[in-house]
């Protein structure tokens, strides 16, 4: 699992714990290995999960705005009010599920959380900024994506492993949620940039600015 959605998953648990929501739903897209990530977030204390099975050439496509419409989907499908990520992955790092799904949504949301604050009806979100830390205040339902320095995860027991066995993991294809998964983007090619030559070591001023004539460069 991605340590951004480990936080997340931790962060959810300890709400349910402190008894400010009912329900954890674990939720991944992909083939059927992506089974053993919502096994690891129900042996953190998830109650359930929902495995979006996308696979083959839908999976290859997969991208931050395909979770996030089936993201969407589900939230209005179970009738969540709080949707909890990791602010982005690991590989491409692109740090937009969270804010798409929102979007698609129409709810507030507070990225980067590095605290979270139930208020009634409403979160206070510290968030960290280039400035430092920023806090705002968001209506419910809302979507939270959560920094490295929310919470430290818990580790899954051996018992709380077994347990997670027996938990209900439901299985549903994007079609059966109304989503299409077709690609908004195409790649063309991708190619190494070209190679540096190497640099030069001039003796004085006159010789770089020689140099610089005769490369065109001034």
């Amino acid at each position: 699992m991605n340590p951004f959605c480990e936080i997340a998953v931790e962060e959810a648990v300890r709400l349910k714990e402190k008894k400010l929501i009912k329900e954890v739903i674990a939720v991944s897209c992909g083939p059927q290995q992506s089974q053993e990530t919502i096994r690891t977030a129900l042996a953190m204390g998830a109650d359930r999960g929902i495995h979006v099975d996308v696979s083959g050439k839908d999976y290859e496509n997969l991208g931050p705005l395909q979770v996030s419409k089936i993201l969407a989907a589900l939230a209005k499908k179970e009738d969540v009010r709080l949707i909890i990520l990791g602010k982005q992955a690991i590989d491409d790092d692109c740090n937009q599920t969270g804010q798409m799904t929102a979007a698609l949504l129409d709810w507030p949301q507070g990225t980067f959380a590095s605290q979270v604050d139930f208020q009634e009806d409403s979160l206070k979100v510290e968030r960290e900024i280039d400035g430092g830390l920023e806090t705002i205040k968001i209506k419910m339902p809302a979507v939270v994506t959560a920094d490295l320095r929310l919470n430290e995860p818990r580790y899954a027991t051996l018992p709380n492993i077994m347990k997670a066995k027996k938990k209900k993991i439901d299985t549903v294809k994007p079609s059966d949620l109304g989503v299409d998964l077709s690609p908004q983007l195409e790649v063309l090619s991708v190619e190494e940039p070209s190679q540096r030559q190497a640099g030069v070591k001039v003796e004085t001023v006159e010789d770089l600015i020689k140099k610089l004539r005769d490369s065109g460069r001034i």
